[in-house]
């Protein structure tokens, strides 16, 4: 298997996770307000206490998976880059690693914080006091704001325009949706913003993804 079609099916992976994520998000975990500014911290605990595996796979599949498939992407959108504009390459790779180290670091976080809620559960308020702070703690790695996401589809969205190595459709996607990231900043915006990323997200993964399986190496660049 060469890193191009690696890349398209890891891609594609992202992609997936993506969509797990937002049908558990809306559905199985929508009575606990996860992706709104309020969540029920004591219905979490309760939650977790009843169903703690849910919670772990959601935890493993929207982070730790993702991030792993992430790498795999990132690599391989730096080769592809790079083969025509290498100084853009080398940056889409570098804020590429950022974000799949900070995904990750997320997952990590949102598992341990199950795992020790769960150890507290004879103590509902301490264990909610821990899981506040946790989550907290992943928020602010990455599950609350899209800062290096955004960066980094967007680098990577005009790069690949500006080199021809990705089309305009895909430079379209990725611009709203990085936009929409880098959005997720202020406060106000973060709730509509990030759903915009996420769902943005996932059609540029998927196209993206596409592209690499089809081995189309060139297509128009963007002249000056």
């Amino acid at each position: 298997m060469t890193l191009r079609t690696a890349g398209g099916l890891a891609a594609l992976t992202c992609a997936a996770t993506y969509v797990v994520g937002f049908a558990l998000l809306l559905t199985v975990l929508a009575p606990l307000g996860f992706g709104t500014n309020e969540i029920d911290t004591a219905a979490v605990v309760a939650f977790i206490v009843e169903r703690p595996g849910v919670l772990i796979a959601w935890n493993t599949t929207i982070y730790v998976v993702n991030a792993l498939a992430l790498v795999l992407l990132v690599v391989a959108l730096h080769r592809r880059i790079s083969d025509t504009l290498p100084d853009a390459g080398a940056f889409t790779g570098a804020i590429g690693l950022i974000w799949s180290t900070l995904v990750l670091g997320a997952g990590m976080i949102a598992n341990v914080a199950v795992e020790r809620t769960l150890a507290l559960s004879d103590d509902p308020e301490a264990a909610a006091e821990l899981w506040q702070t946790l989550h907290a703690v992943e928020l602010g790695l990455g599950g609350g704001n899209e800062i290096a996401g955004g960066m980094w589809i967007l680098v990577v969205s005009l790069a690949g325009l500006k080199g021809g190595t990705l089309g305009r459709g895909i430079a379209t996607l990725g611009t709203v949706s990085g936009a929409a990231g880098l959005l997720t900043i202020l406060p106000p915006l973060g709730e509509i913003a990030g759903a915009v990323f996420g769902l943005g997200a996932i059609a540029w993964f998927v196209a993206v993804g596409i592209a690499l399986l089809r081995g189309q190496r060139h297509v128009a660049p963007l002249t000056a």
